[in-house]
């Protein structure tokens, strides 16, 4: 909290939350939230009670909490939604994957959540580790615009990749009929698909861990600022920690502070 505190008050925040809050993050007195609808890791909303639970819910509740401002948490399709949401002006701050492709519209915040990347196969399958997924023959699936699809495009040598709209009945079809010999997506999704595909399991090990980031619109340093003091917070007091336990979603963890924006082997 103390290096939040000090970051408030060089932007001069403390003692105007509000007026501070209208120029720099929220300028329409409310902080609007834009989440990937998705991504488990980030956020579930309940379809039957609308109520939400998920660590960047959690983040975004408790920066409304320490800037004074009401908060509207809001689901986006995919990451390209995400992105454009926030630098269309539909929203304040968005939660999203960082990937070099993505860059140039919206200013990315430092990595606060690190979301491990892996694949799905039959039990029949040959592959048995990631090292196994590069083979000529094999078809590779992934989700439109997802950081695992967008990687993959980059490192397939052999393999070739399939882009699979993002539905689970779809992937679990493709995999029953042998489209596809795996699925990547996060562990938390490859659980999820493990219970609807029957004689599935996931790989061991991971191709990567997915840096999660929170984006602002360009041209706003500050907020920019102020929205990392606040990721230097939540992580040194436990919050962040204490958050993403408490979603109970498998394969993530808080980044270091020294993560940086690596993701991708490619």
């Amino acid at each position: 909290m103390k290096r939040f505190a000090l970051a408030m008050i060089a932007l001069g925040w403390l003692g105007h939350p509000a007026a501070a809050a209208d120029s720099q993050i929220a300028p329409g007195g409310t902080l609007r939230a834009v989440y990937l609808a998705t991504n488990p890791a980030q956020a579930v909303r309940d379809p039957a009670t609308g109520t939400v639970r998920g660590a960047s819910f959690d983040l975004a509740n408790e920066l409304a909490k320490r800037t004074g401002l009401p908060l509207a948490f809001e689901p986006a399709p995919n990451p390209p939604a995400v992105i454009a949401a926030i630098k269309d002006g539909q929203g304040d701050i968005g939660f999203v994957a960082y990937e070099a492709t993505r860059l140039g519209t919206v200013a990315f915040s430092q990595t606060y959540m690190l979301v491990q990347q892996s694949f799905l196969v039959l039990d029949t399958s040959s592959i048995h580790a990631v090292r196994d997924i590069d083979r000529a023959g094999q078809k590779i699936g992934g989700t439109k615009n997802d950081s695992m699809a967008l990687c993959l495009q980059r490192i397939l040598k052999q393999a070739s990749l399939v882009e699979i709209e993002n539905n689970n009945a779809e992937i679990t079809k493709r995999m029953a009929a042998h489209e596809i010999d795996a699925i990547g997506a996060n562990r938390q999704r490859l659980t999820t698909l493990m219970k609807e595909i029957t004689g599935s399991r996931p790989l061991p090990d991971n191709l990567f861990d997915v840096p999660q980031n929170i984006i602002v619109p360009l041209g706003r340093p500050q907020a920019l600022t102020a929205v990392n003091a606040f990721i230097d917070d939540v992580r040194a007091s436990g919050f962040l920690r204490s958050a993403i336990e408490n979603s109970g979603v498998v394969g993530v963890a808080p980044a270091p502070p020294s993560a940086g924006h690596q993701g991708c082997p490619g």
